[in-house]
């Protein structure tokens, strides 16, 4: 009798309308980035070629590298993508592989909903690894998710790693939302909310959370490095685009009537359109 590996269930993230795809980057080198991502992280290369590097799980695509960056990136831009992990014990064995690889964290916390380890890439591109608390866990305050920044242990969170490491990054790794660095976060919901159509899910001190489908966050927008930014500037380092996935064609064709209502343009890569601040947003189905 064959067996079946089990798959992971549909992460909460993408149990929603519109959940987030990939996230593009525009690199200054293309080589050493690719090994980052995929010895330091542990994305699989999906495919490479001298004018981009797709990288992904499962054959799903979640990272594209871009060669050609001329100029570092301004205030505005990426604060971090978030790659979302199946289990807490996929984030215990990622923080595993994280300690043998020699990654550098640079933070650790408990958002209540989520646990979440953070790092940069060699070009200063803000990665997260997390996990998310089942739904029914999350804490809510008058109708509303709660969220807030905790410390988490690390080794405790370390003990669960597994003894036989296996793949850094599990089958079911997805990515689970992008943070925006934004000049103001009452023009983000304008865009996002107001034009878009995503919802607010919470507000924190200087950030601005938003989803479809009740999600905690697909993209959250902040000011706490980039208040007062004006818009990105052609050849930026850092995000190329993010790319929006619809779960259907009803949502494909809501989100595109939005985008297209708001500005936004049809490409050879689906409907496109620019936050206020230049990130380019990439509908697909």
């Amino acid at each position: 009798m064959s067996m079946t590996a089990e798959r992971p269930a549909t992460p909460e993230a993408h149990d929603a309308p519109v959940h987030i795809g990939a996230v593009a980057l525009r690199v200054f080198d293309l080589p050493a980035l690719t090994a980052f991502y995929r010895d330091r992280i542990g994305l699989s290369v999906l495919s490479q070629s001298q004018d981009e590097v797709a990288l992904g799980i499962d054959g799903v695509l979640l990272v594209t590298l871009l060669p050609g960056a001329s100029r570092p990136s301004s205030p505005a831009g990426l604060f971090h993508l978030a790659l979302l992990l199946p289990s807490r014990q996929a984030l215990a064995d990622w923080l595993a592989h994280a300690a043998r690889a020699g990654v550098v964290l640079e933070g650790a916390s408990d958002h209540l909903v989520s646990e979440a380890l953070y790092l940069s890439d060699p070009e200063g591109n803000g990665i997260e690894i997390y996990r998310d608390r089942a739904r029914a866990e999350w804490p809510r305050e008058d109708g509303a998710i709660r969220m807030a920044t905790e410390r988490l242990d690390l080794q405790a969170l370390l003990a669960e790693a597994r003894d036989e490491p296996g793949a850094a990054l599990p089958a079911g790794t997805r990515m689970g939302h992008v943070h925006l660095r934004v000049g103001d976060t009452s023009a983000a919901e304008a865009f996002y909310v107001g034009r878009l159509g995503f919802a607010l899910m919470l507000r924190y001190p200087g950030a601005s959370f938003m989803a479809t489908g009740s999600y905690h966050h697909h993209i959250a927008a902040n000011v706490w490095n980039s208040r007062g930014a004006g818009p990105r500037r052609e050849g930026e380092a850092g995000l190329a685009h993010v790319a929006l996935q619809a779960r259907d064609a009803e949502a494909f064709a809501a989100l595109r009537a939005r985008m297209l209502e708001a500005g936004g343009t049809e490409t050879d890569e689906g409907p496109a359109i620019a936050d206020p601040w230049g990130n380019r947003l990439v509908l697909r189905r």
